[in-house]
């Protein structure tokens, strides 16, 4: 299924042009030309996986406090978009089957970063697959990631067919162990701390090399000669756009 990632990726959609994990930037994403998104999911107090990214509401939406205090019901009575900008004041956090409703019809491939509240990591990942699995195309692409291991294993155990990344903040001395405990079939790293002998490494495992979040094209252009495969961006159109124009040190077209 990674045989067509593209080399931009939209970041929560395309955050810097709609708010991040909503409906509405997922559409924004695709108007851009993005061929993926990536979305993040979390559970509700009864259960039901969401788009969010934080443990807690305030950032982006009119709540408060940690999401899994809400029930679903409740938590779509909140304001998941005016904080963004007063035209998105419509919008809701969306439920992982609405998000994958919209994304199917855009034809989009898809990213779903299993991001669980503390303690919750087995219960999200179970819970995010018994909605994604019916609902996926088999012939979509499709990638599942995350930071916890305990949510790669369930993926593992459960959809043992569809690829996984394993996220990357802060390098673990063994994560070379992890990926392979956890079947990893990409490896999503922080860009901010790669070099090329980093990238180096992480491809001598076979694996495709992802970094995330990659707004700038010097950068990008500077990742890709390093054998990065794909970077997360929340500008996907504004990206490519840049990427496609002569580089100013004259690197030439990417």
């Amino acid at each position: 299924m990674l045989s067509t990632l593209p080399r931009l990726i939209g970041h929560r959609g395309a955050k810097e042009s709609a708010p991040e994990n909503t409906l509405a930037s997922i559409r924004e994403a695709a108007s851009q030309g993005a061929r993926w998104v990536e979305v993040d999911v979390m559970l509700t107090r009864d259960q039901r996986p969401v788009l969010i990214h934080d443990d807690t509401l305030d950032r982006t939406t009119t709540g408060k406090g940690p999401v899994p205090l809400l029930d679903l019901a409740e938590l779509r009575q909140l304001d998941a978009g005016s904080w963004f900008d007063p035209r998105f004041a419509d919008e809701r956090v969306p439920t992982l089957e609405a998000a994958v409703g919209l994304i199917r019809e855009l034809g989009l491939g898809l990213n779903l970063e299993i991001k669980p509240y503390p303690g919750q990591e087995a219960a999200t990942a179970k819970a995010a697959l018994e909605v994604l699995r019916p609902l996926w195309p088999a012939d979509r692409p499709l990638l599942l990631s995350s930071f916890e291991v305990p949510c790669l294993e369930v993926a593992r155990d459960l959809w043992p067919e569809i690829p996984r990344g394993y996220l990357i903040w802060e390098e673990p001395a063994d994560w070379a162990a992890i990926a392979d405990r956890v079947g990893a079939a990409s490896l999503n790293v922080n860009q901010e701390w790669q070099t090329a002998e980093s990238v180096a490494a992480y491809r001598a495992t076979g694996r495709p090399v992802l970094a995330y979040t990659v707004n700038d094209a010097e950068r990008a252009r500077t990742l890709f000669g390093w054998g990065v495969a794909a970077v997360f961006t929340d500008a996907p159109g504004r990206l490519a756009a840049e990427l496609a124009e002569p580089s100013v040190r004259g690197c030439g077209k990417v």
